[in-house]
């Protein structure tokens, strides 16, 4: 099975203004997305991951986005369950991405 990386929100934000392509992919719910969002980050409710999970891009890394970190990491290994071979898990999630890149978006 492949292996599910994780990185920093610090590490990721310099990875994307270096110009490297990744996909972020933000699991949490909509009510949660209405709150704080990352630019760029594309929606993928986990409760609704039945409908999806199979149709994310192969091609690509895949940035998994939550709250704190755990979900995310649970739809990553899903995914590399399903044979994705480049996933990464954004530890500490949307939370540690407000005091480590971008102090605008809001905490809750």
């Amino acid at each position: 099975m492949p292996q599910v990386k994780s990185a920093t929100p610090a590490e990721i934000n310099a990875r994307l203004t270096a110009g490297e392509r990744l996909e972020l992919i933000d699991v949490r719910e909509p009510e949660e997305l209405a709150i704080a969002s990352i630019e760029g980050a594309r929606p993928f409710p986990m409760s609704q991951a039945a409908t999806w999970i199979d149709h994310l891009p192969g091609d690509v890394e895949l940035v998994i986005i939550c709250h704190h970190g755990m979900r995310s990491m649970q739809v990553a290994q899903a995914l590399a369950h399903r044979g994705h071979q480049n996933i990464t898990n954004l530890t500490g999630g949307i939370d540690l991405w407000t005091t480590q890149v971008d102090p605008t978006i809001p905490r809750y």
